[in-house]
């Protein structure tokens, strides 16, 4: 039975990257497994679509890069426009990030909300 997953990162990946690395690996084994899967990046968790954080990362445990074009190619991802300037220093529509703009939706509090009261499954890392 297909269930909506809701998947949100909030956490800073540098003081926990193995929080950040499961949840990476269970958010695309929802998509892997057939769910609807919402992943929302928000707060620090949006380091997560840095390339060179995650090219970083990816030396570590080299699987990463496997669950984020899982993600990209399977998933529905929102961005809260308001992080990605505080953490990152860009703006919507610089490229900068891992997804082109136009393969995410931006958003904020109120699309975490309707997300999470829309889902079957929520999962915060």
């Amino acid at each position: 039975m297909t269930k909506s997953v809701f998947v949100k990162f909030v956490s800073e990946p540098k003081n926990d990257k193995m929080k950040s690395i499961v949840g990476l690996a269970c958010a695309a084994q929802a998509v892997n497994d057939g769910h609807e899967v919402s992943v929302f990046f928000a707060a620090a968790g949006t380091r997560l679509l840095d390339p060179d954080y995650l090219a970083e990362l990816g030396q570590e445990i080299p699987m990463v890069s496997d669950f984020m074009d899982t993600l990209i190619s399977g998933a529905t991802l929102y961005l809260s426009f308001a992080s990605i300037k505080a953490v990152l220093g860009h703006s919507e529509g610089d490229g900068a990030l891992i997804v082109p703009d136009d393969g995410v939706q931006w958003s904020g509090p109120p699309g975490v909300i309707a997300l999470a009261t829309a889902s079957d499954v929520q999962l915060t890392y």
